[in-house]
């Protein structure tokens, strides 16, 4: 007998052994529970795939709604800034405008000032110069008889026209 005879006689001996314990059937059976759990995790890969492309579709209609919203928050504050100048220089213009015309007034008031003072210098002046004139010129009798004119009637009712 040979060594191959027994190498044959051994491989059928084995191949019986694991028959008898049903090795074939149970490495068959872990092959399908693999095979299970490798589809079951396919599944699960595919149906997580799927809720992960759902989360990104919403993600991204949220992030273009607040695109949306921010685009409108910026034309808001766009019209807002706008608003505001506006009104800004509506104001400065209205404030310079009342210090002009304040302004005006006070020069207004300051020529009126000064022509009264000149007024006032030059009646002074010519109450000045008369007295002197009048001092030189005038005697005791005219005194009298000028006095005495201005106290007439006539004269009287021709200041009261004039004062009036």
């Amino acid at each position: 007998m040979s060594d191959t005879f027994w190498a044959f006689v051994g491989l059928v001996l084995f191949l019986a052994l694991l028959v008898y314990f049903q090795i074939p059937q149970k490495i068959i059976h872990h092959l399908d529970a693999r095979a299970k759990r490798i589809k079951d995790e396919l599944d699960e890969a595919l149906r997580l795939r799927e809720e992960a492309q759902e989360i990104l579709a919403e993600y991204q209609r949220k992030h273009a709604e607040a695109e949306k919203d921010a685009q409108e928050i910026i034309a808001a504050a766009k019209h807002e800034v706008e608003s505001v100048i506006a009104e800004a220089r509506t104001k400065a213009e209205e404030y310079v405008k009342n210090r002009n015309k304040l302004a005006e007034q006070k020069i207004a008031q300051a020529e009126a000032d000064a022509i009264r003072m000149v007024s006032s210098s030059a009646i002074d002046l010519a109450i000045s110069t008369a007295r002197v004139l009048i001092a030189k010129e005038l005697d005791s009798n005219r005194a009298d008889e000028l006095v005495k004119e201005a106290l007439s009637k006539e004269s009287l009712s021709k200041m009261k026209t004039h004062l009036n």
